[in-house]
Formats: structure tokens, C-alpha cells, sequence
């Protein structure tokens, strides 16, 4: 059977959902679980190679079922709803009128992020609050890096991509982050910051790249843990 990019189809009888993606800088089938769309990506380094991945997936089917299953309920942004900001939690309200999202204290002693207006209006406020929030964070942090280690500071993007945290492409001196990073602790935040400038002195994800990231970070493997821990949850987040 031929099967293309993109294509979707179930597992087995039990209709586990699949999608089929190619990335030419793959250097092996893999899977991943996508928490957002409820799904396996089934990743292949060329389309003559999804079959086999496809393959591949069928030995993993109880793995595939046990993560689909696991996956964090997805939840949407509403008033009265409790959201983790910087790794700490904040209550999401309603301001009178139609004004800018803002930190403010709450009426139970702890933190709210409130603002005006209802629905669609309201969510997209919220929304540029965390996303504005977390460019700030992370250019600051870029910056922090990059001075330390005499590299000129890159054109840093923040956007929302499905599987990766981070990317960097040193040819061109860009960086690109996802705005979720700011509902993570900010050390969680810093690992990526230093993890995507290391990328900026070595491509790869050699020993001497880890050195690097070491030595901006100190151990970054508590770091990498939190993400493969809870990053499911901060992708459940659906805006």
C-alpha cells in the first residue's frame, strides 16, 4: 500500500488515530504522541519510508493506546479556570470593560490574570498576555546566553509548534520558541534559552554541546525530565 504525507488512518480495529509525516532531516522511523490533536505522528525520513513506519507502529500498538490514553485531558481558556504562569498558579477573571490582560492579586490571597471583555475577545487577551510574556522572558534570557558565551544576539520568533520547544537555525541566526514555555518554571524556561543559543556554536547534540549547556545551566537533565514529565499538559492548553 502507498502511503503519503500527512495521511491519517487508524492502528487496528480499535481506531487508535495515526498521522503520517515526513521530515528529510530524519534519520529513522519514529513515533510521537501529539497530546493537542489526540493522536500518533508516525515520522519518516522520506515518503518510500512510511510504510515502514506504519510497520512499526503496529508493534508498538499497546504503547500507542497506553500514551493516547494518558494523555492529559484538553482543557480551554475561561474565566475561573486555575493556569500555571512561570510554573506558579494564577486565576484567569474578568475586568470590566474592554481592557488588557493583567496580573492583579486575587480575592483568596493569590495571583489573577484578568481581562475585559467575553468570548472570543476575552480568550485572545488572555492569550496575548502569555505570549507577550513569554518573549519577554525568553529574549531576555537569549540575551543572557548569548553575552556570556560573545555571540551576536539571533532574530528570536515565538510561535506554536506541536512537538518541539525550541529551534534553532544557526545559518541564519534565528531562534524560534514556543510561547508555552512561560506556563513552565522559569529554570525550565532557561534550560531552553541556553539549550537553542547552544545550537548557535554547535548544531548537533554532540557531548560538546551538552558542555556548552552545562556550562550556561550547570546539569541539565532535571530540566529535559520536566518537560517529558509535563509537557503533555502545557500542550493540552487549547487556545
Amino acid at each position: 500500500m502507498a502511503y503519503r504525507d500527512g495521511q491519517r488512518l487508524s492502528l487496528d480495529a480499535d481506531g487508535a488515530p495515526l498521522r503520517l509525516s515526513v521530515n528529510r532531516r530524519a534519520r529513522r522511523v519514529s513515533i510521537r504522541i501529539d497530546a493537542r490533536a489526540g493522536e500518533a505522528v508516525l515520522v519518516a525520513p522520506s515518503e518510500r519510508r512510511l510504510a515502514d513506519a506504519v510497520a512499526f507502529a503496529r508493534t508498538r500498538a499497546d504503547w500507542i493506546r497506553d500514551r493516547l490514553a494518558d494523555r492529559p485531558e484538553t482543557i480551554g481558556l475561561a474565566p475561573g479556570q486555575v493556569l500555571s504562569l512561570e510554573g506558579r498558579p494564577v486565576t484567569l477573571a474578568v475586568l470590566p470593560g474592554a481592557g488588557a490582560a493583567r496580573l492583579r492579586p486575587g480575592a483568596d490571597g493569590g495571583e489573577e490574570l484578568a481581562a475585559g471583555g467575553e468570548g472570543a475577545a476575552w480568550s485572545r487577551r488572555i492569550l496575548n498576555f502569555l505570549k507577550r510574556r513569554a518573549r519577554e522572558a525568553l529574549v531576555a534570557r537569549t540575551e543572557v546566553h548569548c553575552r556570556a558565551l560573545g555571540l551576536p544576539l539571533p532574530k528570536v520568533s515565538i510561535n506554536d509548534p506541536r512537538s518541539r520547544w525550541g529551534s534553532c537555525t544557526p545559518g541564519r541566526g534565528t531562534i524560534r520558541y514556543s510561547w508555552r514555555v512561560i506556563l513552565a518554571p522559569p529554570a525550565v524556561l532557561d534550560y531552553l534559552a541556553a539549550h537553542e543559543v547552544a545550537h548557535l556554536v554547535h548544531a548537533d547534540h554532540s557531548p560538546r554541546f551538552w558542555a556548552v549547556v552545562a556550562q550556561r545551566i550547570g546539569d541539565p537533565a532535571p530540566h529535559r525530565a520536566w518537560l517529558k514529565q509535563h509537557g503533555a499538559a502545557l500542550h493540552a492548553l487549547t487556545v
